[in-house]
């Protein structure tokens, strides 16, 4: 039972402060993918200044977001694994992605708001995130910050569905023809190619999401039907996304009279 608990304290903990450290260390991308994607297009949206606009938002959120995805997942792949059907090593890539998938819906619940007022605070840098929380809470209640939650979720499990299973097979590949257990960079490497090809598969909708979190609120895209933002997208920029120009209010989806 300690060995459990420790074990389950250690999932935490080091999740936590693995995702941690990843969101805040590349917020510059996240911010220029951010920027990239939404409907007012790069420049209007802040262009290169301000790259860290709404970092105070991921500061917050990563830790506890991270901690639930990785607790949630060890528990789930740990349980399923102990017995029964799921239990035979052939089985282990349906475990880990029932895992991912239980650990996204769980993690999503705390990622979600960072990520609503995060994407505004990166499209409208002249608003200040503390601004940009009261105004959506102001404009559209607590809801507001679930907005995009079913699309945030679809993005996200198929992600996982293709990252952790391609992580976990590249790490067991690895560690057997080489005869011993990973090093830390090793596993890394691993993740990062498992990671890489599991957002060139599901960057469409990262794009839906994006666009549904940042759209005006009571407008068409607001509403969350992701075939229609996706056809929107494809009629208006085409396959790759090129860039179009769109009116929007200086800070995006709600009336703010300016910055704190």
């Amino acid at each position: 039972m300690n060995m459990e608990r420790r074990e389950l304290v250690a999932s935490l903990v080091a999740g936590g402060c693995a995702g941690m450290s990843v969101d805040l260390t590349l917020f510059p991308l996240d911010t220029i993918k951010t920027r990239l994607q939404s409907q007012q297009g790069f420049y209007k949206a802040g262009g290169f200044r301000g790259i860290y606009a709404g970092v105070p938002s991921a500061a917050v959120g990563s830790f506890p977001n991270a901690a639930a995805f990785f607790v949630t997942y060890e528990c789930t792949k740990s349980l399923l694994s102990t017995g029964g059907a799921l239990a035979a090593p052939h089985m282990a890539p349906v475990t880990h992605m029932l895992a991912a998938s239980l650990g996204e819906i769980v993690a999503c619940l705390i990622r979600v708001p960072t990520e609503v007022v995060k994407q505004r605070a990166q499209a409208s840098p002249s608003c200040s995130t503390y601004h940009i929380l009261l105004s959506t809470l102001r404009e559209e209640g607590v809801r507001g910050l679930y907005r995009g939650y079913g699309s945030t979720v679809l993005r996200e499990i198929p992600f996982s569905l293709v990252q952790f299973p391609l992580w976990e097979y590249l790490k067991t590949l690895w560690s057997w023809r080489q005869g011993h257990t990973l090093y830390s960079w090793q596993a890394a490497v691993c993740g990062a190619f498992a990671g890489a090809v599991a957002a060139f598969v599901t960057t469409p909708l990262d794009v839906a999401k994006t666009r549904i979190m940042l759209a005006k609120a009571g407008s068409t895209t607001a509403s969350g039907n992701i075939p229609l933002v996706l056809y929107d997208v494809w009629k208006s920029r085409g396959l790759k996304g090129q860039h179009t120009e769109d009116d929007f209010h200086q800070c995006g989806w709600v009336h703010l009279p300016g910055s704190l």
